[in-house]
């Protein structure tokens, strides 16, 4: 991956899709070394978080990881789900955060030279395209390791630069020793599935 070194640059995470990226190439990321590789590439203006929570649960898996990020160079933009019955009566919740990642981008081009957006979803294209219109220079990471491609190819085809998050692994995998206990793994990787099928909890359910 390229960068100029004297580029500002700003990462937009879009934390559900982030997540099911990193499940699907079997890693966990170290949230502390993601920070540390992109302020080594130039001048990291913000790293924006963004994710879905749960307001009435009494406990939140994916809390603990909001309150690290928050105290170590994160910023967390995170709103209530929503919950709502389709028309056969099923309850779904709706946790999307696409709206709020593309003003906050819009808002900050000023500021920037380089957008990097960790994400795969194809929605994103017209942001990319509005960004470069802009001047910037925006990067998409996300991964075509996994079958299906986690990134959508109208997505990747518009960005400047794709950055396969595969070819960072050495670099952002968290210790496997630091791994939490596998049934924890496997009931929030089941919470988010349920998610992103509207049934289920809003919470992406990341480690810390």
């Amino acid at each position: 991956m390229f960068f100029y070194p004297t580029e500002r640059i700003a990462l937009f995470i879009d934390g559900a899709n982030l997540y099911a990226t990193a499940k699907a190439l079997g890693f966990d990321i170290d949230y502390k070394n993601l920070l540390g590789v992109f302020r080594s590439k130039g001048y990291l203006v913000r790293a924006l978080y963004y994710t879905a929570l749960i307001e009435d649960q009494e406990y939140s898996s994916i809390r603990p990881l909001i309150d690290w990020l928050d105290y170590n160079g994160y910023t967390m933009v995170t709103k209530p789900t929503k919950e709502f019955t389709d028309a056969s009566g099923r309850r779904k919740i709706k946790g999307n955060m696409d709206i709020e990642l593309t003003v906050d981008a819009m808002d900050l081009a000023a500021k920037l030279d380089h957008v990097v957006l960790f994400s795969g979803d194809g929605d994103f294209r017209s942001l990319v395209a509005a960004l470069q219109a802009k001047g910037l220079r925006v990067s998409v990471v996300s991964t075509l390791q996994t079958q299906p491609p986690m990134v959508a190819d109208e997505l990747r085809r518009q960005a400047d630069q794709f950055i396969d998050i595969a070819d960072l692994e050495k670099e952002i995998c968290r210790d496997p020793s630091q791994r939490v206990p596998r049934e924890a793994r496997e009931s929030r990787l089941a919470q988010f599935r349920a998610q992103r099928e509207g049934v289920g909890s809003g919470d992406d359910p990341l480690d810390m």
